[in-house]
C-alpha cells in the first residue's frame, strides 16, 4: 500500500520495442530518468540494467513502489512463440466446443452444465485421466480448463482440476479467469493465460529476486491493459491481464496533459511502433468486452488502443518504384550506426536532428532517392510525409471503428456519442520531430506531451490499482456466487438487487486491497446491474440477478499534483 511520506519514491518502468524507459519519482517530481536499449532476447537483463543505472546512489528504504509495464507477453503472442499448453473444454447445450479450438493440444470432453448452473451430464473421470496421460507424455506442464457455464456453477472445472492437479505445474480454470458468459472468448482467454504463464513467471520472478538482492523489499506492481495496476503476486494467477500494458502506459502518461473539455487523439511514436488511443475529457476510451490479439478474441478488458508497425526506426525501402516504410525494424537509424535508412534519417537530412552522423543518413537516403528518381532531400520529405499520413490514416480508422459501436470510457457508456478529436498529443522519443508535420496534414492542433521521452514510464508509475467483480444471484435456488473470486453462499428468501450490489462492492473492496490498492484510491462504481424474473406457469418463482462493479482506472490520488507538474 502506498504511504504518503516525505522522501518516498516510486519507480516506473516501461519496456518498449526499441528502448526501455525507467523513471524515479518523488514528492517533488521527476528525480531521474534512464533510457536503455531493449534487448528482446534478454528482457530481464534490459530491465536490470535500467534499474541499476536509475537507483545508483539511492537509499533502497526510500523506494516504496515499483510499477512495470512490458511487451513480453504481447510479443510472444504476436510472434507466435507461445509454449505448448493443454486445453480441456466441456460444453453445455449449443455449439460444439471443437469450433473454438485454440491450439494442437485441445480436447473437447463430455460433461455439461446448463445456463442455470444445473448439471446435465457428469464429468467422465476416466476420459480426463486418459487425456492427462497423453499431455504428460507430450511434455505439457500447464493446462487450461473451461466448462461452458462454469460462471454459474464451477463444479466441473473443479472436478477436472482435482484429477489433474498433481500432474501439472499450473492449471487455469475458466471461471477464475473471467466472470463473463461468452464461451468462445473465455476459452481463448484461459488459453492465453496458460500459454504466457511460464514466460511471465520467469521474467518477474527474476526481477523480484534481483530487487531483493539490492535491498528493495517493496511492492512490485504490473500495469494491465485497462490502464490500472495489479500486484506481482496476483498477476501470477492471471498473467494475461499484462497483455498490451505498453500501449496502456502511453495512455496513462498522456492524461494529465490532455484538455478537460474535448476529445484528444494520443500518439505514442516509438522506434518500432506507434500506439494510439482516444481520450474524452481526459478519460480513456475502453474496449469493455475484451482485446483481440494474434487472432484471439478475449475477455481481457483493455483501453481502446491500436498499435502499428511504424516508428522512427522503421525500415525504409523502395518496392516497385515506391517508398515503403515498416513494419520491420532492423536496428537504429543509420545516423546512429544502423544498417538501413529510417524516418529518423529523414529528419537528420531535414536538419531536425543533429546529434548523430548526418553523412550516413544522406548516404542511406541517396539509395532511396535513386529508386524513386528524385533528390535525397525530396526523398526525406516524402518519407516523413508518408509516415505521418499512414499514422493518421490508422488513427482515423480506429476512430471510425469506435464510432460504429457504443462508446465506452473507463467511467461510463456514452450512447450515441460521436468521437471527433480536435487535438493530438504526441509522446515518445521522436515525438517533437513528427508534431509539426502531423499538424499540417491533419488540421488538428498538435502538442508534445511534457517529458515526452519517458511519459509512458511516468504513466505506469502513477497508475492506480484496478479490478472488477462480477456477481450472480439466483433467488429461486437461493444462491449468490462470484466464481472468479472463489465466492459462493446461500441466501435467505427476499434477497434483492440492492443486496447483490452491496455484496459485490464488498468483494471488490477486498479484492482491490489484496492486489495492492490504496484505500484512498478506491473509486468504485457499478458497470452493470441486470435483473430478470424467472417464471413457472403463471407465477414468478425467483429472480436472476447479475452485477458487475469496478475500481475506476486513473492516477493515484496523492501524486495527482505531481502528475500535473510532470506531464
Amino acid at each position: 500500500m502506498i504511504k504518503t511520506k516525505e522522501n518516498s519514491m516510486i519507480v516506473g518502468l516501461d519496456v518498449g520495442g526499441t528502448h526501455t524507459d525507467v523513471v524515479l519519482l518523488g514528492n517533488e517530481g521527476l528525480l531521474k530518468e534512464i533510457k536503455v536499449l531493449t534487448d528482446s532476447s534478454d528482457l530481464y537483463r534490459t530491465v536490470l540494467t535500467g534499474l541499476e543505472k536509475l537507483l545508483e546512489g539511492v537509499e533502497p528504504a526510500k523506494i516504496n513502489r515499483i510499477v512495470l509495464s512490458t511487451t513480453l507477453t504481447t510479443n510472444a503472442i504476436v510472434q507466435k512463440k507461445l509454449p505448448q499448453v493443454g486445453m480441456i473444454v466441456s460444453s453445455g447445450p449449443g455449439i460444439d466446443p471443437k469450433f473454438f479450438c485454440t491450439n494442437s493440444h485441445y480436447f473437447a470432453v463430455s460433461g455439461s452444465i446448463d445456463h442455470r448452473g444445473r448439471e446435465i451430464e457428469p464429468v467422465d473421470k476416466n476420459e480426463i485421466e486418459n487425456i492427462s496421460g497423453i499431455l504428460k507424455n507430450e511434455g505439457i506442464r500447464n493446462i487450461g480448463v473451461v466448462s461452458k457455464f462454469s460462471v454459474r456453477n464451477p463444479s466441473h472445472e473443479l472436478i477436472i482440476n482435482e484429477i489433474l492437479k498433481d500432474s501439472f505445474t499450473k492449471i487455469f480454470l475458466g471461471h477464475q479467469i473471467s466472470g463473463n458468459l461468452n464461451f468462445s472468448r473465455r476459452i481463448a482467454t484461459t488459453y492465453l493465460n496458460a500459454a504466457v504463464y511460464p514466460l511471465h513467471k520467469e521474467f518477474f520472478e527474476a526481477v523480484n529476486k534481483s530487487l531483493k538482492e539490492k535491498g528493495l523489499m517493496v511492492p512490485i506492481h504490473i500495469l494491465k491493459a485497462d490502464g490500472g495496476t495489479m500486484s506481482f503476486e496476483s498477476s501470477i494467477d492471471s498473467p494475461g491481464r499484462t497483455i498490451l500494458s505498453g500501449p496502456a502506459a502511453s495512455v496513462m502518461g498522456s492524461i494529465a496533459s490532455a484538455p478537460d473539455e474535448e476529445e484528444s487523439l494520443v500518439l505514442d511514436i516509438g522506434g518500432t511502433t506507434t500506439d494510439m488511443a482516444v481520450l474524452i475529457n481526459r478519460i480513456p476510451v475502453l474496449e469493455p468486452l475484451g482485446i483481440r490479439l494474434g487472432g484471439y478474441k478475449t475477455l481481457i478488458r483493455s483501453l481502446e488502443t491500436r498499435s502499428i508497425g511504424l516508428g522512427g526506426d522503421s525500415v525504409v525501402k523502395v518496392e516497385d518504384g515506391k517508398i515503403n516504410i515498416g513494419p520491420e525494424r532492423a536496428g537504429p537509424a543509420m545516423a546512429y550506426g544502423g544498417p538501413v535508412p529510417t524516418p529518423t534519417d529523414a529528419f537528420f537530412v531535414m536538419k531536425h536532428i543533429k546529434n548523430g552522423d548526418k553523412k550516413k543518413s544522406i548516404e542511406g537516403l541517396k539509395s532511396i532517392a535513386k529508386g524513386i528518381g528524385t533528390s535525397y532531400e525530396n526523398a526525406a520529405h516524402e518519407i516523413v510525409d508518408q509516415t505521418c499520413r499512414k499514422i493518421l490514416e490508422e488513427a482515423q480508422d480506429m476512430i471510425n471503428l469506435i464510432n460504429r459501436k457504443p462508446v465506452y470510457t473507463i467511467h461510463e457508456i456514452k450512447e450515441g456519442y460521436h468521437v471527433k478529436p480536435k487535438k493530438i498529443i504526441v509522446l515518445g522519443g521522436p515525438a517533437p520531430h513528427f508534431a509539426e508535420y502531423l499538424e499540417k496534414l491533419s488540421g488538428y492542433k498538435v502538442s508534445v506531451a511534457p517529458r515526452w521521452k519517458v511519459a509512458n514510464a511516468i504513466g505506469a508509475a502513477l497508475a492506480r490499482t484496478t479490478c472488477e467483480v462480477t456477481l450472480f444471484a439466483d433467488t429461486e435456488q437461493k444462491i449468490v456466487a462470484a466464481p472468479e473470486e472463489r465466492f459462493s453462499i446461500s441466501v435467505k428468501e427476499g434477497f434483492t438487487k440492492d443486496d447483490a450490489v452491496e455484496k459485490a462492492f464488498d468483494l471488490l473492496k477486498q479484492k482491490a486491497l489484496q492486489r495492492g490498492a490504496n484505500i484512498d484510491d478506491l473509486e468504485m462504481e457499478i458497470l452493470e446491474d441486470l435483473q430478470f424474473n424467472m417464471i413457472r406457469g403463471f407465477y414468478t418463482t425467483g429472480k436472476n440477478i447479475r452485477i458487475k462493479v469496478q475500481v475506476k482506472p486513473g492516477l493515484i490520488h496523492e501524486y495527482e499534483s505531481i502528475a500535473e507538474r510532470l506531464l
